[in-house]
């Protein structure tokens, strides 16, 4: 048997496994050795009902385990409230998702998304959307996440007959990119909002309204990004132009030192070497220049 992570590819069935649920024709949750299993493979699951005995040398195209216990729990509970045709769906594209990035994503995934589109559906049934205050962010430091995003939002409109808004497209992009990062969903809306919480000081310092479609927004979006990556790794820059970045520009230096405290706060860490301080600066100063301030 094959298995890269959480993934297994093309494999043979050392084991009986017994049918949990049915989801599809194509699709099957079983148990096998103590750990839930969802099995793809073309027709494995016409005909099978739970209890039903997947035999020892079936060949499937793709299983993804699920072996934490509390996400076998919450996944167990996930298949008494929600709809089949909506889970199966979702796990055809989780599939279709880790083909296209040829790489494991987080088992959490299959809990998480499920659920937050679960409710998702229904609020957008009772006309009740909830605003997404980081959605251009999301769009542009994880665009291929959001593209996923799309595209299941496409399949949802077709099958299910439901308009997903942009807004929930990034809240779905979120829950992809927090599975190709160890399931840290709740550190990735973090360093979206001190993303946007910098940008919205800048703005309000130089008395300005930054176009979130602009190049230059996306570009200095991008270096915030890595700066907050590099301090949140401790793997700060080395800058040797400190002091004639300092000296040079001392509007964007400024602004860089007020920035520093932001996100010393929302890190809650206690400082941030003067290399980033001005490496930040400097960026500043580029897009402070390039908007003719």
């Amino acid at each position: 048997m094959k298995k890269v992570g959480n993934v297994v590819e093309k494999i043979i069935l050392n084991n009986n496994a017994k049918v949990v649920k049915s989801f599809n024709n194509n699709i099957l949750l079983v148990r096998e050795s103590g750990k839930e299993r969802i099995l793809f493979q073309k027709g494995i699951g016409f005909g099978k009902k739970p209890g039903d005995i997947v035999e020892k040398g079936t060949i499937v195209e793709k299983v993804f385990v699920i072996e934490d216990k509390d996400n076998q729990r919450n996944f167990d509970e996930i298949l008494n409230r929600v709809d089949t045709k909506l889970i199966a769906l979702v796990e055809e594209v989780i599939a279709e998702i880790t083909d296209e990035l040829g790489e494991e994503l987080n088992e959490n995934i299959h809990v998480g998304l499920i659920d937050h589109l679960f409710y998702a559906i229904r609020r957008l049934e009772d006309k009740e959307e909830i605003q997404n205050p980081f959605l251009v962010e999301i769009e542009t430091l994880y665009g291929r996440e959001f593209s996923m995003a799309s595209r299941l939002a496409n399949r949802i409109k077709e099958e299910l007959n439901v308009d997903v808004p942009e807004g929930e497209k990034g809240f779905i992009a979120l829950h992809i990119h927090s599975a190709r990062n160890n399931g840290k969903l709740s550190n990735t809306i973090k360093y979206s909002f001190l993303s946007n919480s910098i940008i919205e000081h800048v703005e309000d310092r130089l008395k300005i309204q930054i176009d979130r479609k602009s190049l230059d927004y996306a570009r200095f979006l991008t270096h915030i990004r890595f700066a907050i990556e590099r301090i949140i790794t401790n793997k700060p820059i080395k800058n040797d132009l400190v002091d004639i970045i300092k000296a040079k520009y001392k509007i964007s230096y400024k602004i860089a030192e007020e920035s520093k405290k932001i996100i010393c706060k929302v890190l809650d860490i206690d400082k941030i070497s003067e290399d980033e301080v001005a490496y930040l600066a400097m960026h500043i100063e580029r897009f402070r220049v390039s908007i003719g301030k």
